[in-house]
Formats: structure tokens, sequence, C-alpha cells
């Protein structure tokens, strides 16, 4: 707003006064009009402040200024972060690889339980991860505090939502700390065999023999009972092998006897191998064999011993029998008479009562 002062007050008397004595023609009033509005206007530059001036050649105080303005905070305040925060994240995580393979070694080194080697490096990878994270979030201006708050204003939906995950993670503790298997164990849980390739935090990685790959949580190995097949340095194979009924199971148990003392991978000590029989079944007489071998050699024996006794049993002219029906014609049965039948059922007692002698 401009000042006023007597010089203006004169002017605006004036331009009243010219007014009121205005030419009674257009033209004339037209040009008056325009004569006091230069006069206006180059009064008014006169009196104005030089920073007036550059305020309204710049543009200050308006819309398009205050946009710009944010604009150039949010580049010069936030990108920088947000760059900062993106290289926190990409070097953090190279150095969470790094320091993982370092602590691998250092176990390998040590000649650690390759069970306790795989879950501390899963866990160290977590935890390291996370811290990054958290570092990241608070270089962008997230803080870490508001972050806790949030998960604690979730409160019960997080804990039912992380219940599972807990559970896994003190199943895992519980495998690493009781052992009931270790990496490279062929174990059985429920309809999942398999051998441990790797225990983590969370769940344990088995592979089959078909190659695929069987991922478990850590509760149910940990709450569920499960067969460790290879917990001892040896393990009992135990073979079944048929005969058909007639067999003489003297020659039988001797040609399985020659067997078991040709193959090498067969323990005899401590504990020497038996043949027994163990079932009569339908069509044959079932002989077991109890063999024990070392864990590395299970699987060979398993695929080497039937092959064996096939071609003993075959060279001895030994019989391996299959299912079969026997018929049987029925002959012709004479017929039986039917005894009589009496329509009393009333018992019968004898004409006479036999007299008896009183005891002494």
């Amino acid at each position: 707003m401009l000042p006023t002062d007597n010089n203006t007050l004169i002017a605006a008397a004036a331009a009243q006064e010219v007014a009121s004595t205005a030419p009674a023609d257009e033209f004339t009033r037209t040009a008056l009009a325009s004569d006091s509005i230069k006069h206006t206007i180059a009064d008014s530059l006169s009196r104005m402040n030089l920073s007036d001036f550059k305020a309204v050649a710049t543009g200050e105080n308006t819309i398009l200024k205050d946009g710009l303005r944010a604009l150039t905070e949010l580049t010069v305040g936030f990108i920088p972060k947000l760059i900062a925060a993106i290289l926190v994240l990409w070097i953090g995580l190279k150095l969470t690889g790094m320091l993982k393979r370092l602590i691998v070694k250092s176990l390998d080194r040590r000649k650690a339980d390759p069970s306790l080697k795989s879950f501390l490096g899963s866990l160290t990878d977590v935890l390291l991860k996370a811290m990054i994270i958290i570092m990241a979030m608070d270089i962008i201006g997230i803080k870490a505090t508001s972050f806790i708050a949030l998960l604690g204003a979730m409160g019960l939906a997080v804990g039912m939502a992380l219940q599972g995950t807990l559970q896994n993670f003190a199943g895992g503790v519980i495998i690493l700390l009781m052992k009931p298997f270790r990496v490279g164990d062929y174990i059985e849980c429920g309809n999942y065999k398999g051998y441990v390739r790797e225990i983590r935090i969370f769940h344990t990685i088995m592979q089959p023999f078909n190659g695929r790959t069987i991922i478990i949580p850590n509760s149910e190995l940990a709450t569920k009972s499960l067969i460790n097949h290879t917990h001892e340095p040896m393990i009992r194979l135990d073979v079944v092998a048929s005969v058909a009924y007639g067999t003489d199971l003297s020659l039988a148990k001797q040609v399985l006897h020659d067997v078991i003392n040709a193959e090498p991978l067969i323990l005899k000590e401590p504990k020497a191998p038996k043949v027994i029989v163990s079932n009569l079944g339908e069509s044959s007489v079932d002989l077991t064999l109890w063999l024990w071998t070392t864990v590395e050699d299970y699987w060979t024996l398993w695929e080497h011993i039937r092959e064996d006794i096939y071609i003993a049993f075959n060279n001895s002219g030994i019989e391996i029998p299959f299912p079969q029906l026997t018929l049987h014609q029925a002959d012709d049965h004479a017929s039986f008479p039917m005894p009589p039948r009496t329509s009393s059922t009333a018992p019968q007692t004898p004409a006479t009562t036999p007299q008896t002698t009183p005891l002494p």
C-alpha cells in the first residue's frame, strides 16, 4: 500500500475539481482522464521503494514461487537422503554376504558341526539384513522408534502372524542343542524321507533319492516323531528270501550263508548275520536275512544282495515261488439220513425208580 501525504491529497482534490468542471464533449473528457491516469502512475512509481519493485519483478510471495521453493527443498533435501539410503543398502548387503562367508570359513577351520555352521550362517544373515534395513529407514527419515511403535500398535495381529515363525525359530534352536539329527543324516518324518542337506533358522532342507528338494519347518521336526536311519555307525539290513513249500530248508539256508560269506560289505563282527524262517505265507516259506553293515555301505549292499540271492537260488535249483491257486473238483457224496424227531419236548422219566441204599 502506497503512503499518503499532502501532495497526494492535493492531487486527488484537483482531480475531483477537474472532474466537476469537466467539459461536456466526450473527446475532452477522454483526454483529461488519460492525462490523470498518467500523472497518477508516474507519481506512484516515483514514490515506490526499490525493494517493492524487486518483489513485483521477481514474483515474490506468489504460488509459483512457493512451489519452486518446495521443489528445491525436496531436491536438495530428500533425494540425497534417498541416494545415501540406497548406497547403504547396497554396501550393507555386500558386507553381509562377505561376513557370512567369513563365519562359515572360520567354523570350517574349527571343524564345527555342519548343523551349527548352517544355522549360525542363516541367523547372522537375517540379523545383519534387519539392521541394514533399519539404518536405511533412519537415513530417509523414518525413525526406528516410530516403526517399533507401529509394530507395538499392531500388537496381537503381529503376534499371531509371527507365531508360526517363532515356533520354527525355537524348533531350530532345539534341533541345534538336542541334535536329534545332523547334516548328512538320512531321516524319516511322516511321509518325508531324505538326507538332511541344511538346517536353517526357520526350516530344514532335505533331499530324497529322486532329486527333489523337501523343505520342512523346524517346529515340525522338533515336535513330531522321526526316524534317524544313520544316527549309529552300523545299521541292519533286513532282506526277505522266499522259497516254495517242499524246499529243503537246510539247503536254502546253506545257500544263503554262502551268499553272505561272499559279500565283503556284510559285517561279521560284532554282530553276526542271521538267517531265520520268519513267515509261512500262503504260497511260500519266507526266510529273513539280518545283515549288519556300515551306514556308508548300506545302499550298495541293498542293491547287490537281492541279485546275489536270485542267482544263487537259480544255480542251486531252489524254486522261488509266486502266488498260486489250486483248484479241487468236489466228488459226489452219499446223502445222510435225517434222524427221527418227536413232537414232545417233555423229558422222559423211567417207569420204575431204582431203590437206593442209604450210606452208613
